[in-house]
């Protein structure tokens, strides 16, 4: 038997670094955000995610590449981003809480 790998997680989501690219949800679902953290901005001692390019992908591996992106956007901070992608798997995969 495999042992099953946890992931942070983000509102009951999986959050998943490589780099300055995260993923979030699951990959089993239709669709998967990708962030990808273009630059960065120094605050005291801190480095933090300045321009933050968000695409709700397509993960049915039938689809060609060209049609993989459904959805993408531009946003400042990671908070943002990341809040924003949640709002598209909501919507996207019906979970709302409504």
């Amino acid at each position: 038997m495999m042992a099953q790998t946890k992931f942070f997680e983000y509102k009951g989501r999986p959050l998943v670094r490589s780099g300055s690219t995260l993923y979030y949800g699951n990959m089993y679902d239709p669709y998967v955000v990708m962030i990808q953290v273009v630059s960065t901005r120094e605050k005291d001692d801190l480095t933090l995610a300045d321009k933050v390019t968000i695409q709700m992908l397509n993960t049915d591996p039938t689809v060609s590449p060209m049609e993989m992106v459904v959805k993408k956007s531009e946003k400042t901070g990671l908070y943002q981003a990341i809040d924003l992608a949640s709002i598209w798997l909501d919507r996207a995969l019906g979970e709302s809480g409504e």
